[in-house]
């Protein structure tokens, strides 16, 4: 899909939109890094703010992803607000955090992803259950996210999902310590139980031990 998108600089009266649809293009020369929204087949769905707690694991997670990314030279993460466009799906998301490794930096546009992130992270907040198990979990799959990550803070649950040889969502479990191995971020491990730590640990200390317990795999 190419497009050459012309941005300006927004009031904050334009910040939301006059109507609830309009079309793709209009949508991403609308949308921004002040813009939360997500686009479902000519409807602009707004999405509410996040709260503290949200922001913290998002910061979190995105900072070990950068961090083994950089390290290894293997791509790059995105956090939003940034557009993911979904051509099978007919969809625009925004996730919360996007893994795009180096073979596909190129679907990295100007203000938007053009194709599916090969890692999606989205950490569930009060009005976006449904649409992230469900909606998302079914366009995430069609359009071929290789991994999907769903993170629900209050029920203190994570889980897991990478797309099996028959381009479908497989759940992946945590070992018996509690470390969770992806498949698309080779040598990368997590143990879910610091997501659930309050404060968050450090993250040098944590990206230490994982990348030590990894290299003694």
């Amino acid at each position: 899909m190419e497009m050459t998108l012309e941005m300006k600089p927004k009031s904050p009266e334009q910040l939301k939109p006059e109507k609830l649809r309009m079309s793709l293009q209009d949508f991403l020369e609308w949308t921004d890094e002040d813009v939360w929204a997500e686009w479902e087949d000519g409807e602009v769905i707004v999405i509410s703010p996040a709260n503290y707690r949200h922001q913290e694991i998002v910061g979190f997670l995105a900072t070990l992803f950068r961090l083994f990314l950089e390290e290894q030279d293997m791509g790059v993460v995105l956090m939003a607000p940034f557009s993911m466009w979904l051509p099978v799906s007919n969809r625009v998301r925004e996730p919360d955090i996007l893994v795009v490794l180096k073979e596909n930096l190129d679907r990295i546009k100007k203000n938007f992803l053009d194709g599916p992130a090969d890692l999606v992270v989205e950490i569930f907040s009060e009005d976006s259950v449904l649409r992230d198990r469900g909606m998302k979990f079914a366009e995430y799959e069609l359009d071929g996210v290789k991994e999907y990550w769903l993170i629900d803070p209050n029920k203190e649950q994570a889980d897991f999902f990478v797309l099996d040889e028959g381009n479908r969502f497989e759940r992946k479990l945590p070992d018996k310590r509690g470390f969770y191995h992806s498949t698309v971020l080779k040598g990368f491990g997590l143990n879910v139980n610091w997501l659930w730590q309050s404060p968050l640990p450090k993250v040098s200390e944590v990206f230490r031990k994982a990348v030590k317990r990894q290299r003694a795999r």
